[in-house]
């Protein structure tokens, strides 16, 4: 018992001692420097060697401006504990914050000189130096060391003074010279050189690392450089120069594709459908794995669906890759591809229910099956069969409770009784949602409930919200010219409804799609008209710059509704490509 009563005062009492210099922290971090002066001059004493509680107990002392208190402590501290030499900094910024510059300048001296005799503070001297600001001084602390001690690494001490400094060529190329050193440092590496560049590949920062990699790929040829620059394309979006650096990868390791193969999903998720391509032909042409094959086949009929290659040569292509490799379990992603190809693109729906029933014939786990399902609930909502498609929808959700794939079709399921005109059963399954463990899944449950929110409340019988939601449904139906038709019945019976901008800016989209570009241009500039402010404005000055660039052939228009985004919208998602294309039409030199 006298064991259990004594290892229980044990554990209180260390409770008791973790906390204080916890508190003492706190109070240090919310400016309460006195109550933090009072409790690191008690752990001080108990603990007098311990140099995290001098060091904060110095710098609450300089909190409240008490430089003589400071004097004592420091210069006791080094009578005591000479080693500390660290000290020497602190007690020189003390000097220079009451402008005795030659005292504070001969000490940070001694202080370097001191590494000399003791290599091993050159860390905690460097770090004084670094803390209060004194950067050159820290490198020369940092750079000291190392010379002295080859064991210490303190580069990333170095290259983050320099990007303190401003100097992106210095911390750049002392990151650099890590991985040249060691390419194991080339994952960190990439997280610290990920805080200073951007997406634009014209931001000045961006430029230089890009200058300086392109410098070392011609001087000193090594994975690592490729690697480099084809993160920092992929950073930019600029997918067809990182490809380059992944062939180029690949030629040195024919065995490894599969940064090629990264990059070809990444371009196709971010809509470079040409460099998309490119990559899966590569893989095509340079890969025997069946897998990887298989792969980029899939990828590749993805792409010559969405850009309106023949039907029937893409029917053909699925014959032939079926005709290789079979439909099993192996060829399941492009059997899915093809069932949606035949019912969407074909509109041989019956056909494309038939595939996706026949390969859950086939020896599937339980996910599997799942994606299968919530494909023919798709294709029945594409029929008008929402009925039975939110039977499959319900299946799935609950054989999968909070999986990610029953999240899906709780969604499919809120969209399909939004297409009913069943908004407040569509918002109950919404509100689930918006703690989704996809952030994607999570967006458009938000952007779903929002929409329906936004245009019910001052419209009981919820009349023009329907009416949107069926032009919205006839649109994934691809039936767009009865689409623009419907969005009309909108725009003429509710002309002032919050629905009005949304209609404006979904039959614009259809106009493009059906080639009536002027139309397309008329909603965009109603949209702008109506409210400059409102949710769509930006996207509807984008979409119009693109359309006057792309389409209208009008570059002048393009350039000022680009340049309206950076100056009007800062803010915007299209940013960065608005400001890309205005530099180009401007003439700017692409560096």
């Amino acid at each position: 018992m006298r064991k259990i009563y004594f290892l229980f005062f044990l554990l209180f009492y260390l409770q008791i001692f973790a906390q204080e210099p916890r508190l003492a922290y706190q109070y240090f971090r919310n400016g309460a420097y006195e109550k933090a002066v009072l409790l690191y001059k008690e752990l001080h004493q108990k603990h007098p060697y311990n140099t995290n509680y001098v060091t904060y107990l110095i710098k609450s002392y300089r909190q409240t401006n008490n430089f003589e208190e400071i004097n004592k402590l420091i210069l006791k501290q080094l009578n005591d504990y000479p080693h500390q030499n660290f000290l020497l900094v602190e007690l020189g910024y003390n000097y220079q914050l009451q402008h005795v510059n030659e005292k504070a300048n001969a000490l940070y001296k001694d202080a370097l000189s001191s590494i000399e005799n003791n290599p091993s503070s050159a860390y905690l001297i460097g770090k004084s130096f670094q803390e209060n600001h004194l950067l050159q001084n820290a490198l020369k602390a940092y750079k000291k060391g190392m010379q002295l001690n080859t064991n210490v690494n303190f580069n990333f001490q170095i290259a983050a003074i320099y990007g303190e400094m401003a100097e992106m060529d210095n911390m750049f190329n002392t990151y650099l010279d890590m991985v040249a050193a060691n390419s194991n440092y080339l994952p960190t590496i990439k997280n610290f050189m990920g805080r200073f560049i951007s997406d634009d590949s014209e931001n000045s920062t961006n430029i230089t690392l890009k200058k300086l990699l392109i410098k070392r790929v011609v001087g000193q040829p090594k994975d690592s450089w490729n690697k480099l620059l084809s993160w920092l394309y992929i950073q930019e979006k600029e997918y067809a120069k990182a490809f380059i650096q992944e062939k180029a990868l690949h030629k040195r390791n024919p065995v490894n594709i599969k940064g090629v193969e990264v990059l070809g999903d990444l371009a196709f998720k971010n809509g470079d459908l040409k460099t998309s391509q490119t990559c899966f032909q590569y893989i095509l042409e340079n890969t025997s794995n069946s897998n990887q094959q298989l792969n980029a086949q899939l990828y590749l009929l993805e792409i010559e669906i969405q850009t309106n290659v023949p039907l029937a040569q893409i029917h053909a292509k699925f014959s032939s890759i079926f005709s290789t490799y079979g439909k099993t379990v192996e060829t399941l992603n492009i059997q899915l591809v093809y069932a949606t190809f035949l019912a969407f693109k074909l509109r041989a729906t019956d056909k494309g229910i038939q595939e996706l029933k026949n390969t859950l014939q086939l020896p599937l786990s339980k996910f599997d099956k799942a994606r299968i399902k919530i494909k023919l609930a798709d294709i029945y909502v594409f029929s008008n069969k929402f009925n039975t498609a939110l039977i499959y929808y319900t299946q799935v959700q609950n054989n999968l409770k909070n999986h990610e794939i029953a999240q899906q079709a709780r969604f499919k399921i809120a969209q399909t009784s939004y297409f009913k005109g069943d908004f407040t059963w569509a918002q109950s399954q919404l509100g689930v949602l918006k703690n989704s463990t996809s952030q994607l899944i999570a967006n458009d449950a938000l952007d779903l409930n929002l929409l329906i929110t936004d245009n019910t409340v001052k419209d009981s019988l919820k009349l023009a919200l329907k009416t949107y939601a069926v032009a919205e449904l006839l649109a994934l139906q691809n039936k767009n010219l009865q689409a623009i038709d419907t969005l009309t019945t909108v725009l003429t019976n509710f002309k002032g409804h919050p629905i009005e901008d949304e209609a404006l800016f979904k039959q614009a989209k259809l106009y493009e799609k059906t080639n009536a570009v002027n139309q397309a241009e008329n909603n965009y500039l109603k949209i702008i008209e109506i409210n400059r402010h409102d949710i769509l404005a930006d996207d509807a000055h984008y979409y119009l710059a693109e359309l006057y660039l792309n389409k209208l052939l009008m570059p002048e228009k393009a350039k000022e509704y680009y340049q309206k985004i950076i100056f009007e919208y800062p803010s915007s998602i299209y940013l960065v490509g608005a400001r890309k294309k205005f530099r180009k039409l401007r003439g700017d030199v692409a560096n």
